[in-house]
C-alpha cells in the first residue's frame, strides 16, 4: 500500500502550492467506471502530456501537453470543493510526468481522498491514498513504483497480455488488487479474460462501466 511518509515533501508556503500550475485537458465530476472503486462518485482531473502513446487509447487528445490550458491548483481545488466530491482521481495522459506534490497536498488539505491512475512510466510523487498501476508495453513502469501499488489493472487484447499481467503482479505487494480489463473494441478479449479468471481466481475483472452508463 502507498505510504505518503515514504516520500518527504519539500516545505513550501501554502499560497505557493495553490499558485502551482498544471496542464489540464479536462476536469469533471462523474462516476468512477473502472477498477476497484467502480460505481463511486469521483472528481476526475486529467492532466495533459503522455510519454506512452497506446494506439487504443480513448483520450488521445490528452497526449499533447502544449495545446491544453494551464490551471492553478487553486482553480482545481475550488472546483473540487464546489462539487462536494469525496474522491479525486488524477489521471491523464500520464499524470506522473508532473510533480504532483502541490496538487495532492492541497487536495488532502480539503479532506478528499486522492487517487491516481498511472502507467508508472515516471517516479511517483505527491501524497496519495490509492495508486492504480496500469502498465503498458509501449513504455514499461519504473521499478520504484511497485511497492506503492494498491491496484494493478491490466488491459487485455490477446493471450500474451495475461503473461504480461502476471509479470507485473509478481512485483506488487501481496495485498494488491489484481484486475484484468478487456480493451473496449476487442471482442475476443472478454471470453479470454473470463476463462483466465476462472482458472486464476486471484484476479478479478474490471469493466469500463461508464461507457455502459454513458457518462464521461
Amino acid at each position: 500500500m502507498y505510504n505518503p511518509e515514504d516520500i518527504v515533501p519539500t516545505p513550501v508556503a501554502e499560497h505557493e502550492l495553490l499558485d502551482t500550475e498544471y496542464p489540464i485537458m479536462e476536469h469533471f465530476y462523474t462516476i468512477q467506471g473502472e477498477g476497484a472503486h467502480t460505481g463511486k462518485a469521483a472528481y476526475f482531473i486529467r492532466t495533459a502530456g503522455c510519454d506512452v502513446g497506446c494506439w487504443w487509447c480513448d483520450v488521445k487528445d490528452s497526449w499533447e501537453e502544449e495545446v491544453h490550458p494551464r490551471l492553478t491548483v487553486r482553480e482545481l481545488v475550488v472546483a473540487v470543493e464546489s462539487s462536494k466530491a469525496e474522491i479525486v482521481v488524477i489521471t491523464g495522459g500520464e499524470p506522473l510526468l508532473h510533480n504532483l506534490e502541490a496538487l495532492t497536498t492541497c487536495l488532502k488539505n480539503i479532506g478528499v481522498q486522492t487517487h491516481i491512475e498511472t502507467s508508472g512510466s515516471s517516479p511517483i510523487s505527491g501524497t496519495l491514498d490509492w495508486v492504480t498501476l496500469s502498465p503498458k508495453r509501449f513504455k514499461k513502469p519504473v521499478e520504484e513504483i511497485y511497492p506503492f501499488v494498491d491496484e494493478l489493472k491490466v488491459v487485455v487484447l490477446t493471450k500474451k497480455d495475461l503473461a504480461w499481467a502476471e509479470e507485473h503482479a509478481a512485483k506488487c505487494p501481496p495485498d494488491t488488487r489484481l484486475l484484468l480489463q478487456p480493451e473496449w473494441e476487442t471482442a475476443k478479449a472478454m471470453p479470454l479474460i473470463v476463462d483466465y479468471v476462472k482458472q486464476h481466481p486471484k484476479w478479478g475483472i474490471s469493466l469500463q462501466t461508464h461507457k455502459y452508463l454513458n457518462v464521461p
